[in-house]
This record gives C-alpha cells, structure tokens and sequence, in this order.
C-alpha cells in the first residue's frame, strides 16, 4: 500500500526522494511495502553493489538483510526525519508512518538509524 499522493522527484543533491501532494496529518501510516529477505552471506555480496546503500538490516539479531519493494528505498536520510519506519519481522513487511504534519510538495524523509531523532552518523557521514 502506497498512499496515491505520494510522488517520486529527483532533487539536486540527493538523487530521487519521496514527496506529497497533499498535506498528510502527524501520525499518518502513509506506505506498508512488502520485504524481500536476504541472509548474510547474500548481504557479503550486496554490500560490494550500489544495492548497499538501498538495503535495510533485517531481523531480531540484525543478522539479514531486506529490499523493501515500493518506494521504501527511495525516502532519504535525515537526522530529524518527518517519518519512522516500523519493521514487521513475521510479516515481512515496513511500514512508514508520518512524525509530525508534512505540507504539500515538502519531502519525506526517515532516519536511516531506525529512530526518527538518532544524531549517530551513518556511513555516507563517517570521515
């Protein structure tokens, strides 16, 4: 399920993002996408591709890895991010849920942490 105001813009510095057409309410599930489940030696692999950057870890013990299907790979990084993302292991699902209102045209964003406010630099951000 993908909310049908949702839209796909590349930006100038970040690549393709996630963006409404319309104003969503705080605390609005607005994407379950379904998950495809690698174990890690898959993820030995991946992690060498462009497939790295657009991968999740997966699982209780963090020990697999997922492509989300649907637009999930596309949400961008920020610290403060306007949505979380919620892992459903039996179901083999994310959902992705607004934090706050988001306006029209203003982009989605998550924190690639897992928590909507973790400040821990990620990869790209490590010097």
């Amino acid at each position: 399920m993908i909310k049908p105001w949702l839209y796909l813009k590349r930006t100038e510095n970040k690549g393709k993002a996630v963006f409404t057409r319309e104003r969503i309410p705080a605390h609005t599930i607005i994407e379950e996408s379904p998950v495809i489940v690698m174990n890690k030696e898959d993820r030995i692999h991946l992690d060498k591709t462009l497939l790295h950057d657009y991968i999740f870890e997966w699982g209780e013990e963090k020990d697999k890895c997922c492509m989300a299907l649907g637009y999930l790979a596309m949400y961008n990084h920020n610290y403060k991010s306007n949505c979380e993302y919620f892992m459903n292991f039996e179901e083999e699902t994310i959902q992705i849920k607004t934090i706050r209102v988001i306006e029209k045209d203003e982009e989605l964003t998550i924190n690639y942490n897992g928590e909507w406010n973790d400040d821990k630099k990620v990869w790209f951000d490590v010097v």
